[in-house]
């Protein structure tokens, strides 16, 4: 059976495996994706035909390749986010542990599929960490920080950092991360709180950093009862970003909002550059070879001057 061109050939998955990297994609179609969590498999769908076909073509795939999955997972990708539901095991033994381990070049990160709709860690975001790595900040503020993965990326290179998210569960397992890869999360901070809450302190407290990142979720809710939208609230986080970031420092903008693709992320930077009267210049790095054009996040990266 010859395999559609959506599946990354044997070539990709060998490149992978030789960085030491076992958490990627694996096929994406118009109406669903795989993913590749270690020996894990999740199979996200927006239709019942979408489920099938990737069902079924994934062991074609892997024959094809050479690649034995173990567990297999599923879910459903709603339009609304309330909607979401935790993934369900379609394949493997049920009294297993749901948790696993797995590499991104050579850093390792926890995965639980029982512990909400996200696993722990976007694939998509791999080369925003690699860049990370190469930039080495001293000092990074990671805002909506979910499991901490840009900090771990970061302190692997000397970064100390700040991680802030509204959830205490996904901020205990970002410590998690660190002590998998041997770093000490007590010299990093963690504060579970609102972000539009947090930066106003920091920026009171004279606090700069070196390195960014926003990557906001689309839609989210303070403990406050402050809705967030990223469509109409970018603007202003970006701006608060602004008066954290050191000059020669990095912002990371990046979002899954369809609305929000590379090009309006570049003319929101112009915009609040001239607004915080600010210079600076974009980066906008390809796609992750395991992405479609257009299928990953968006991202642009913004150097101040």
């Amino acid at each position: 059976m010859k395999m559609r061109s959506e599946w990354i050939d044997a070539a990709v998955l060998r490149d992978f495996e030789a960085e030491g990297t076992d958490a990627h994609r694996l096929c994406t179609i118009g109406n669903g994706w795989v993913e590749r969590f270690g020996r894990d498999i999740l199979i996200s769908f927006k239709t019942t035909a979408a489920a099938e076909r990737l069902t079924l073509d994934l062991d074609s795939w892997g024959t094809s390749v050479g690649f034995k999955s173990g567990r297999s997972f599923v879910r459903f990708v709603p339009r609304k986010n309330e909607e979401r539901e935790t993934p369900r095991l379609v394949f493997g033994n049920k009294e297993e542990n749901l948790q696993t381990l797995v590499t991104e070049r050579r850093l390792k990160f926890g995965i639980d599929s029982g512990a909400g709709y996200s696993v722990g860690l976007f694939v998509d975001q791999r080369e925003n960490r690699s860049y990370l790595r190469k930039i080495a900040p001293k000092r990074l503020l990671n805002c909506f920080a979910y499991t901490c993965s840009f900090s771990v990326a970061a302190t692997s290179v000397g970064a100390k950092t700040v991680n802030i998210d509204l959830s205490k569960k996904s901020l205990a397992r970002g410590r998690e991360n660190f002590s998998l890869n041997s770093l000490p999360a007590n010299e990093h901070e963690f504060i579970a709180d609102d972000v539009f809450a947090v930066l106003p302190r920091i920026a009171r407290k004279g606090e700069k950093f070196d390195a960014i990142v926003l990557d906001p979720p689309t839609f989210s809710r303070s403990p406050r009862g402050e809705a967030f939208h990223v469509e109409n609230d970018f603007e202003k986080l970006l701006l608060l970003g602004l008066e954290l970031v050191e000059r020669d420092g990095c912002i990371l903008l990046s979002t899954n909002c369809s609305i929000l693709r590379e090009h309006a992320l570049e003319v929101l930077a112009r915009h609040c550059l001239k607004a915080a009267r600010r210079a600076g210049t974009l980066y906008r790095p390809p796609p992750p070879v395991d992405f479609p054009p257009g299928s990953a996040a968006s991202t642009v990266w913004l150097t101040l001057r």
